[in-house]
């Protein structure tokens, strides 16, 4: 049995540096190249060095950082599953849809109408678009 893969240390506070930036701009559209520049690695590097540190690929922290954004804006807000699709970072509803179920176990407007009863205000959506999402400044 072969021994896990290490990270240099010294790597760590730069690949904290790029998932930092996914973190903030996972709206925006980041590439690997992006995020492996700000960790000042090639891309290759980063993507193996990444994945040893997270437990998965850049791209997938990605995604689950966009779904778990699109959760918050489906519990909490009026705006359609369309509009959260292109506010978390999708160009194709129909990809942003497929991948919320992979994630969530449901399709974003089934899980939508599961909160859409509760007495809780909801946030109109002309608020979100007027003021930007929170963690994203």
């Amino acid at each position: 049995m072969a021994a896990p893969a290490r990270v240099p240390t010294d790597l760590l506070r730069h690949l904290r540096r790029a998932r930092d930036l996914a973190d903030r701009d996972y709206a925006e559209p980041l590439d690997i190249g992006e995020l492996a520049a700000t960790a000042g690695v090639s891309k290759y590097h980063f993507l193996r060095c990444f994945a040893v540190v997270y437990g998965k690929t850049p791209g997938a922290y990605l995604a689950e950082r966009r779904v778990e954004r699109a959760q918050d804006l489906l519990r909490a807000t009026n705006l359609t599953v369309t509009e959260i699709c292109h506010l978390v970072g999708y160009t194709s509803v129909g990809s942003f849809s497929a991948k919320f179920r992979q994630s969530v176990g449901t399709s974003p407007s089934v899980y939508q109408a599961k909160f859409a009863d509760r007495e809780a205000p909801r946030i109109p959506g002309c608020y979100v678009f007027m003021h930007g999402l929170s963690d994203r400044r």
